[in-house]
């Protein structure tokens, strides 16, 4: 295989001497059991079964002593409550600082909810005794897979580089021929103008390789959501395809982490064509195609110097979304149809949970954090908890000091959709749904950006 020897043939600076980073990983099976409910729609859906495991993958980096963790899980969002005990744990484990391991969520929608203590964990008894088990053993299996790369650390090299693929995402929101913006408004609808937003193309790939070349991991990251399968059978989507397509062609043991970027508003709708684009072999054909990325990818890596591992997180008070307190009894009546597939009409229920979760907030603003691991000058990665619209993530990756300046949207927790100051006005579902008051976005690219800087200095 022609790229994998370019890789492993490349002339090593003497500042990549094995013992400078050591790193570790892991992967452990987070699959729910049959009739755990299922993530992704307004309606309660049990699995039926498997078509791929889904994974807690973790890599834990160390240089000079100082250590982080990157976990990746195949899973829709992860609860606050959730990442807080599985950092607990870690802590106690590996005395591996909480607020150094960035936990985030794939946004598979094949997935399983995860309790939330919201108007959507109203569900029949025995899937909720399920979902509540599943939900309670889930941190200990987070805090495993890091345990177990913690024990693997071993001396590495890094690699990075940023590939491009531009033919698989498509910004879902439209503007249509009567003014307004529409979500999703169906293949070859002729009222469409023209895509209300951009896509980021960008793929970034950080390589890890023992002293002698073999393969360690591949961290890749997307800007496109994880809604191509459907259907009753637990899938990690098209990361699947992607980490056995790589694993077959580098290295077996190679373990593969996908992360998701900001996507809120992206997808792989292709309007313009009526084919259709749903199930396992969608989600394969997008796999190969980024799979094919990536080994091109390959091919252009340089060596990065990781010179220092740091890492830096900040708690930002998101103003609540304005809403109509007299909304709530009707939004309460609306939520009790929940369950049943059509039940009420979509965007009816999605103003319903909103109104019932901000209301039972008191007017607290929402905790989202921030986090930024950095490795060397080059290289660092970004964790934002919610589906960040694709502008904002754009928006700090420009500011960026960094080379490569990786996002990951709904790490450590998830506030839900945060758009940009810009689609408030235009509405649609995005809007509708979104917790966070206009220009909550910018204020988690202000505090991306200033932490960027501070560790880059």
């Amino acid at each position: 295989m022609r790229w994998r020897r370019l890789v492993i043939e490349c002339t090593v600076p003497a500042f990549l001497a094995a013992g400078d980073l050591r790193l570790g990983t892991a992967a452990v099976k987070i699959t729910p059991p049959p009739g755990m409910p299922m993530a992704g729609y307004y309606y309660h859906r049990g699995a039926e079964g498997v078509h791929d495991d889904l994974w807690a993958k973790a890599l834990v980096l160390e240089k000079d002593g100082a250590k982080a963790a990157l976990v990746a899980c195949d899973l829709a969002s992860l609860s606050r409550p959730v990442v807080e005990e599985a950092r607990k744990l870690i802590q106690a484990q590996t005395g591996l600082a909480g607020e150094r391991v960035m936990i985030s969520a794939t946004h598979t929608h094949t997935g399983p909810v995860l309790l939330g203590r919201t108007a959507r964990d109203d569900m029949a008894a025995t899937m909720l005794a399920i979902a509540k088990s599943y939900v309670a053993g889930l941190p200990a299996k987070i805090a495993e897979s890091v345990q177990l790369a913690h024990a693997r650390l071993a001396p590495a090299r890094v690699w990075a580089a940023s590939g491009r693929e531009d033919s698989l995402a498509f910004n879902r929101r439209y503007f249509m021929k009567d003014g307004s913006v529409g979500w999703n408004p169906g293949k070859l609808n002729p009222n469409i103008v023209r895509p209300a937003g951009p896509i980021d193309p960008v793929v970034p790939v950080v390589y890890f390789e023992d002293p002698q070349g073999r393969p360690l991991a591949t961290y890749v990251n997307y800007a496109m959501h994880l809604d191509t399968v459907g259907g009753q059978q637990f899938s990690a989507d098209y990361p699947y395809t992607l980490a056995t397509l790589l694993g077959k062609l580098k290295a077996p043991e190679m373990l593969t982490v996908f992360t998701i970027g900001a996507a809120g508003n992206v997808n792989h709708i292709d309007v313009s064509t009526k084919k259709p684009q749903k199930g396992h072999d969608e989600a394969a054909r997008i796999g190969t195609v980024l799979a094919g990325e990536v080994l091109k990818t390959y091919t252009r890596l340089g060596p990065l110097e990781p010179t220092a591992l740091n890492v830096r997180h900040e708690i930002v008070k998101l103003p609540l979304a304005e809403f109509n307190p007299e909304d709530l009894e009707k939004a309460r009546k609306t939520a009790a149809l929940y369950g049943k597939p059509n039940a009420a009409p979509f965007l009816d229920l999605v103003r319903a949970f909103k109104v019932i979760e901000l209301a039972g907030r008191n007017g607290q603003p929402l905790d989202a954090e921030v986090q930024v691991i950095s490795l060397g000058h080059e290289l660092a990665w970004v964790g934002l908890p919610g589906e960040i619209f694709v502008e904002l993530g754009q928006a700090i990756k420009q500011a960026s000091p960094f080379r490569y300046t990786i996002v990951a949207e709904l790490a450590n927790g998830s506030v839900g959709y945060v758009p940009n100051r810009k689609a408030y006005p235009e509405g649609a579902y995005e809007v509708v749904s979104a917790r966070c008051a206009p220009g909550s976005g910018e204020m988690l690219v202000e505090a991306a950006v200033r932490l960027l800087r501070e560790l880059h200095k």
